[in-house]
């Protein structure tokens, strides 16, 4: 039996608006609105005390915009958020990327945001 190589799937980027409660493995462009830290602390690590910072950003693109809760600080430009997944805060959406995802720099993006289209200001049930 002749082995096969696995795959590669190919890269589907998404739209803001596209964003559902409970899905995970997005990936998708978003511009940095603003962000601010909402819990710093320190985390014990086995030589050293780690400073951890937890960061609440307003993202978006083109259709829209959502907060995004991050580790540590963001740039104020243009990322590429990998294997991103939807948390849910007192029942509104949070765009999260967790140790399975990634979040890249790019090229600054040319798109008008459409800030009056935030998903974080639905609730859900």
């Amino acid at each position: 039996m002749a082995e096969t190589k696995p795959t590669k799937r190919k890269l589907v980027f998404i739209k803001v608006d596209q964003l559902w409660p409970g899905t995970s493995g997005h990936t998708l462009t978003v511009r940095v609105v603003n962000s601010k830290m909402v819990l710093q602390k320190e985390r014990p690590d086995k030589l050293q005390t780690r400073q951890v910072k937890i960061v609440e950003c307003l993202v978006g693109d083109e259709t829209g915009v959502i907060l995004f809760t991050a580790r540590n600080e963001q740039p104020d430009t243009t990322v590429i958020l990998r294997n991103a997944k939807i948390d849910m805060y007192k029942g509104s959406m949070r765009l999260a990327v967790d140790k399975w995802g990634r979040i890249e720099v790019t090229e600054p993006a040319n798109f008008t945001l459409k800030e009056y289209n935030n998903l974080s200001l639905l609730e859900y049930e």
